[in-house]
Order: C-alpha cells, then sequence, then structure tokens
C-alpha cells in the first residue's frame, strides 16, 4: 500500500463522516464538501492503485528476467 492508496482512503472517510454531520445538523453546503471530499480521496486512491500495479509489473517482469 502507498502512501497516495491511504491519503485517498483518510479523505472518503473523512468525506462520509463530513457528509453525515451534514446531514444531522441540516446543512446541504456540509453534505455537498463531505461529498467532494469522497470523490477526491476516491481518486486518489485509484491513483495510487494504478501506482501500485505498475509499480508490482515492474517487479514481476525483473524477476522473469
Amino acid at each position: 500500500m502507498n502512501k497516495d492508496q491511504v491519503k485517498g482512503k483518510a479523505k472518503e472517510v473523512t468525506g462520509k463522516i463530513q457528509q453525515e454531520v451534514g446531514k444531522v445538523v441540516g446543512s446541504t453546503q456540509q453534505q455537498v464538501k463531505g461529498l467532494n471530499k469522497q470523490a477526491e480521496g476516491k481518486l486518489e486512491k485509484s491513483v495510487g492503485d494504478a501506482r501500485q500495479a505498475a509499480d508490482d509489473m515492474m517487479k514481476d517482469r525483473g524477476n522473469r528476467q
């Protein structure tokens, strides 16, 4: 697991919490901010996943030679 994956997942969780708090207090603005943070986190995690896959592929390729 790389730093992008960790940071992305943390943003997703933080965003979900922010969204739920917004629901509880009736703040549409907080809900939207939470949803945006979740989307940002998912994107960052996806970048990390791609980087991890590329690293794994390069390791496998190096082991074959």
